[in-house]
């Protein structure tokens, strides 16, 4: 019986480093992972396109394939590709979603809806996605524009790291919110990455 030939995720820039780790963690050496850029999260508009796009130009070298991103702002556009193209992601309408957990998010969004989310990745790279991505830094008069209906940023650490929760002080004294912190650990994207690393084949040659 032949080797099985390895699986390949199609991933989110922004979790590029959570799929790294669990990847190690869990020994799946058959696995490969291909990123895009993580700034599709401020034009999430193309993501079903870019998608798609790495599904056809890697089909035929692997036996399965995984997309790992959430609605991510789409708009349902993300699952009419994935329909089309006979491939699964992981369940939710965002990262914040299945990192947290369906259930402690929807009781966090009921509890505040004027909430601002943070994941490790989006915290590290705050500068350049938030203030520069959406032009704050050199147009400060964009921020009540884009933060005045928000009240609170919740950090969702996946890795409890010195020095973060502070950073996540920082930017939320910058949004002008107030501030809360949870360690989710990796919620559903392991669960969904353990899936797909037992072979389940969501299309074959």
């Amino acid at each position: 019986m032949g080797e099985r030939a390895a699986t390949l995720v199609i991933a989110c820039g922004a979790l590029a480093h959570e799929i790294v780790a669990l990847r190690k963690i869990n020994n799946w050496p058959h696995m490969d992972v291909l990123c895009l850029p993580a700034d599709l999260h401020n034009r999430p508009q193309k993501i079903p396109d870019a998608v798609r796009a790495k599904i056809r130009a890697n089909r035929g070298s692997y036996t399965s394939m995984f997309v790992a991103y959430a609605d991510c702002g789409t708009g349902g556009m993300l699952d009419v590709v994935l329909r089309e193209e006979g491939v699964e992601r992981i369940p939710g309408d965002h990262c914040y979603e299945f990192f947290a957990g369906s259930a402690a998010f929807a009781e966090m969004a009921e509890a505040e809806p004027g909430t601002f989310y943070l994941t490790d990745f989006l915290l590290t790279h705050f500068e350049r996605l938030i203030m520069h991505g959406l032009g704050i830094d050199r147009h400060p008069e964009l921020l009540p524009m884009y933060f005045g209906n928000y009240r609170l940023l919740v950090y969702l650490a996946q890795v409890e790291k010195p020095g973060m929760v502070e950073a996540g002080q920082r930017a939320a004294k910058r949004l002008g919110l107030a501030f809360e912190t949870r360690v989710t650990g990796y919620g559903e994207l392991q669960n969904s990455l353990q899936r797909a690393s037992e072979g389940v084949v969501f299309w074959q040659n």
